[in-house]
């Protein structure tokens, strides 16, 4: 698989599909998906945003860059702690790969250790790739490997994960991530809903590779899942410059501010489903991570921000992509969240 990472950061165990799918445009994908079709079947059209959504993710990625090497020490740490140094680190393509190399990097500059890092797909209502894990335990022990994302909206890839997992033993059901706000993991740097600034953009902070793809006519039966590669984006690429940010924000000692919401997450999406009408709680996307997607990729029917977070600078990027996409905000009573996007129900699309 063709990115535009160096292999020394991750081994990607994908296969390149590029030049064989035609992205689709945001509405024909989210009528299709609403209509039943799975979204790894179809992928989005990838973009470089304006210049004023760029200047925006910049101020971001400059403000946030230390408290998210902070939680990404912290969670390294407990890495480390719960797993030693021959830890596996595997992300989940495509928002953990930027999250695993960092990892791993925190982890030879602080621990002398050069831990392998793989990237693999995993699914959601499709399960993870079944020929990358194959390969992954021909290579290392099962109790080796530990799965890492960048953040936990709901906690539906961990549930998929846990339900997955179960078919290869000795390998543990457990997800590491820089921010669980949906309070359902302690393998992770911070519980606080933070802002990652990879969060905000596609393939272009991502190494140039697309969200990863399952469809029977392109992937075989002895094939891991696909990805394509964007190569006519390089000159947009931001994925080391993101990298670089957050690694010279390290220290040897992370501080990170312990907040802790009591109950999950989940259980706020629930009273959101009820008090806004939602039969399908999937519609719902809570978090930075998860809301900042619904944007850029989904058909947005509106933006709840919490109360506490209004004004908060952490939310320009999502306040200004709003405005783009003429989305309308609602300030709501969130209390694991600092805010969360929603998808039109196919009738209003």
């Amino acid at each position: 698989m063709r990115s535009s990472y160096k292999e020394d950061d991750v081994t990607l165990l994908l296969k390149d599909i590029t030049g064989l799918v035609s992205p689709q445009p945001t509405k024909e994908r989210e009528r299709l998906i609403q209509s039943g079709r799975h979204y790894s079947e179809m992928l989005p059209i990838e973009y470089v945003p304006t210049k004023e959504y760029m200047e925006t993710y910049r101020e971001a990625l400059e403000v946030y860059a230390k408290p998210v090497a902070q939680a990404v020490g912290k969670l390294a740490d407990k890495i480390i702690s719960a797993r030693g140094k021959d830890v596996v680190l595997v992300s989940l393509a495509r928002a953990g790969i930027p999250i695993g190399i960092l990892v791993k990097r925190y982890i030879k500059w602080k621990y002398r250790a050069d831990v392998r890092h793989y990237s693999v797909s995993i699914i959601r209502g499709r399960g993870i790739d079944g020929n990358a894990m194959k390969y992954l335990l021909e290579k290392h022990s099962p109790e080796k490997l530990l799965f890492v994302d960048g953040w936990i909206g709901k906690g539906a890839i961990l549930n998929e994960l846990k339900k997955d997992v179960g078919a290869y033993e000795g390998v543990l059901p457990e997800i590491a991530v820089v921010a669980d706000p949906a309070g359902v993991t302690e393998l992770c740097g911070t519980h606080e809903d933070i802002l990652i600034p990879s969060s905000c953009l596609n393939c272009t902070v991502s190494g140039l590779i697309s969200r990863t793809f399952l469809r029977d006519d392109i992937i075989g039966v002895g094939d891991f899942h696909g990805a394509v590669f964007y190569g006519e984006l390089r000159g947009a690429d931001l994925s080391y410059e993101f990298i670089e940010a957050i690694e010279k924000e390290f220290t040897l000692s992370s501080e990170v501010r312990e907040v802790r919401v009591k109950g999950c997450g989940i259980d706020e999406v629930r009273d959101i489903a009820e008090r806004f009408g939602i039969p399908d709680i999937n519609l719902i996307k809570p978090g930075i991570g998860e809301a900042t997607r619904v944007l850029l990729r989904r058909v947005p029917w509106k933006v709840l921000i919490g109360e506490s977070s209004r004004g908060r600078d952490e939310l320009r990027h999502l306040i200004r992509l709003a405005q783009e996409k003429n989305v309308p905000v609602e300030y709501y009573p969130l209390t694991h969240y600092k805010c969360c996007g929603i998808i039109k129900k196919l009738a209003d699309t």
